[in-house]
């Protein structure tokens, strides 16, 4: 017998093992072994199991090394998880390994890691009367059987007392003390009141019964406030009663926190949670919860769509348009298609929802791949709120042109009702660049040749594609000016203005910069649920998803700062962001009002946004798409390529731009410098690729990643249906 190992190392290959015969019978695929890999112990996960290798020449007299241990009888991934990573591998180009890495949290992979154990008191039937004790002692023992007992640390600091207290019980045979393993819980799920399933409206009702009946993805297209979640949460009860598990993927981890509340609520401890910001003590007991089937409703962010669940039978994936979906990084898979393969390969329902679908989405509805499920109607008494347009060219602004008169005025009226205010601003920090007026010059990241953006908070300029930094200087380095210019504006910048001309108003700012300690985005959005903040001004973080019932007036800042940019996509983003972050605005009985800040006033997708009219703008974009192949009528993918050495990076990208163009079936753009020409020290190419068949661009890829001998000082790698044209 022999096992196929993926060795934990960025291979794309899987290396053959014996099995000892002590191990046939308990090997199974999706174990993880311990295997020798040249001189050393490596770790790999079986991904098949054969009876023998096919008969071929450079086969015989080979010798296989046999496996070492089997780390976990218990499977990290079953025979449908198999598949569904052989599947991503095929599609996305990507390596197996790193697919296995993204699957399962390091944390649980972690040599050493384990549960966490503590002291637990248990009462025993002895009887007291037959034992001398205090009346402090006494006491003690009554509570401990009042509360059937309970972890030691708790009851000491409850009940006012020490440990050596219980241990004196205990010599007295009075309780026990033993260990037990004690669940990390999330603070997310802390101090969750039950609740109960609210009453659906028609729409709701009609969209239920969709997704019950339907064996094709169903596009649950609802607009903001609709009661997209309750749908949601009916479809799930639905299936937990019927013993199946769901899975429900949410863009950004500042979506969990509410999410996380409203499914716990209903669900209890069946909810388990998987994001970046867990600690590693907290993801390992989630992952076990999940893998031993305690939790069956996995809510998390685009790796939750990996969780192993038991019985799968719907996912969910939230505010499906979002780009963040989308990994970057090896392996560039995306989450939403990543989660209608594995619903195919497990047998499982999936709905995509969202008030301003994608385009591919909405292709795929209209072309028969989907089932549209629509709500139109707010729930509840709540309106859809009224939109006003604001052109910053004629109007005279506020201080530096960040605010608009009327969006002054109108937050005033807000302040003065006691209601609340969301300002949307797509860009931190405190000035997007710092140039000297004198000659010009502009401060630089000299590893990533992208402008310094200021802080205000720490006063310092930082790489917002790095992360490096150095003090802001008191004149410039070229000529030796004093007149240093801050250009542009960002959320620190804003908010200083805020606090200006609002001085007795509470704000909060909820950008990435706010947001790097562990619970904060719980932290802050909780502490503007409660009205401790009259205004939340923040970036894309605070654009979707989120249910603050006292906010009445939602402004855009800059509604067009995305419309320009070099990507086919910039409209459909620009409408996406604007009719999102609008729907914050009257979600409860009082009326809502958005107010839109642009230079482009008369721009057709500002024009639709603020109509709300999706399907208009719709029609206009896909037939701009079709007229011009872009996807969803194509497929558009990326190869990127980077060296520390600009020249190198330049003759690579152009020799592979030139063999890629020689293949019949795909249309190669010329290589070109990216628009972030040099990243932490790497310049970089790419080379724009469209077919009508991804599988042929992975199978050329493949074929120029083995037959090109490429340097190690050159990086090269594809992006399967990109999302970052830039």
């Amino acid at each position: 017998m022999i096992a196929k190992v993926a060795i934990d190392l960025s291979l794309d290959r899987l290396f053959d093992y014996d099995v000892p015969e002590a191990m046939e019978k308990k090997l199974a695929v999706g174990q993880l072994l311990s295997v020798p890999f040249g001189r050393r112990v490596a770790r790999g996960f079986a991904m098949a199991i054969v009876n023998d290798l096919p008969v071929a020449a450079n086969c015989k007299n080979i010798k296989l090394r046999p496996i070492y241990a089997i780390e976990d009888e218990i499977p990290f991934f079953s025979g449908e998880m198999i598949k569904l990573v052989d599947g991503i591998a095929s599609y996305f180009a990507a390596p197996v390994e790193s697919i296995l890495r993204a699957a399962v949290p390091a944390a649980v992979l972690k040599r050493g890691a384990h549960e966490k154990l503590q002291l637990y008191v248990l009462p025993v039937g002895a009887n007291k009367e037959d034992v001398s004790l205090s009346a402090r002692q006494r006491w003690l023992l009554e509570q401990i059987v009042r509360l059937g007992g309970g972890w030691l640390s708790t009851l000491c600091r409850e009940l006012g007392t020490s440990a050596s207290m219980f241990k004196s019980l205990k010599e007295k045979g009075l309780v026990e003390i033993e260990e037990r393993q004690k669940r990390r819980v999330v603070a997310d799920v802390r101090h969750v009141m039950p609740g109960k399933a609210r009453t659906l409206n028609e729409e709701q009702i009609r969209a239920v019964n969709i997704i019950a009946a339907s064996n094709k993805p169903v596009l649950l297209k609802g607009v903001t406030g609709s009661g997209k979640t309750e749908v949601y949460l009916h479809a799930i009860s639905s299936v937990l009663d019927a013993g199946g598990s769901a899975i429900v993927m949410v863009p950004e981890i500042a979506l969990t926190s509410q999410t996380v509340q409203r499914f716990a609520s209903r669900f209890g401890d069946e909810v388990a949670v998987m994001h970046s910001a867990l600690s590693e003590g907290e993801r390992y007991d989630e992952w076990h919860r999940i893998r031993s089937g305690r939790a069956r409703v996995v809510i998390g962010a685009r790796s939750a769509v990996f969780a192993p669940v038991v019985n799968l039978k719907l996912i969910v994936v939230d505010e499906e348009h979002e780009p963040s979906y989308k990994q970057e990084d090896n392996p560039r898979y995306n989450g939403r298609d990543v989660a209608i393969m594995r619903a195919a390969i497990e047998g499982a329902k999936v709905v995509l929802g969202s008030a301003t679908p994608s385009l591919e989405s909405w292709a795929n509805f209209t072309r028969g791949k989907y089932i549209l499920a629509e709500i139109k109607k707010r729930a509840g008494n709540s309106s859809m709120p009224s939109v006003r347009i604001v052109d910053m060219l004629e109007d005279k602004g506020g201080p530096v042109k960040i605010y608009s008169q009327e969006l002054l005025s109108a937050i005033r009226v807000r302040l003065k009702r006691h209601e609340q205010v969301i300002l949307f601003l797509n860009r931190r920090g405190y000035s997007k660049s710092v140039e000297c007026p004198e000659c010009g010059y502009v401060m630089e990241c000299e590893d990533c040749a992208t402008p310094y953006t200021y802080h205000l908070a720490d006063d310092c300029l930082r790489c917002h594609i790095c992360g490096a930094w150095q003090p802001c200087p008191n004149r410039c380095p070229k000529c030796g000016s004093q007149a240093i210019n801050y250009r542009g504006v960002g959320t620190q910048r804003a908010e200083t203005a805020l606090h200006k001309i609002f001085n007795e108003a509470k704000i909060l700012r909820m950008d990435s910069d706010t947001t790097m300690r562990k619970n904060s985005h719980t932290d802050i959005l909780g502490a503007f649920r409660r009205h401790e903040a009259d205004i939340l001004l923040g970036t894309q973080m605070i654009a979707k998803g989120l249910d603050f019932p006292n906010v009445t007036l939602v402004g855009v800042l800059n509604a067009d700062s995305s419309l320009n940019m070099p990507d086919f996509r910039a409209a459909e983003r620009t409408f996406q962001l604007i009719a999102q972050v609008s729907g914050r605005a009257g979600r409860a009985d009082l009326p809502g009002e958005v107010i839109l800040q642009t230079k482009n006033a008369a721009d057709a997708t500002i024009l639709a946004a603020a109509r709300g009219d999706y399907d208009a703008f719709a029609r206009n974009e896909l037939a701009t798409r079709m007229e011009y192949r872009y996807p969803p009528y194509r497929h558009c993918s990326v190869v990127r390529v980077k060296s520390r050495d600009t020249l190198l990076a330049k003759a690579w990208a152009e020799l592979i731009a030139k063999t890629l163009g020689k293949v019949n079936g795909l249309e190669v753009a010329q290589a070109i410098p990216c628009v972030q020409v040099k990243a932490e020290g790497w310049f970089r190419w790419q080379i724009t690729v469209m077919s009508d068949s991804a599988k042929l661009l992975v199978k050329t890829w493949k074929w120029l990643e083995n037959n090109l001998k490429i340097p190690s000082s050159v990086r090269i790698g594809v992006d399967i249906d990109a999302y970052n044209m830039i």
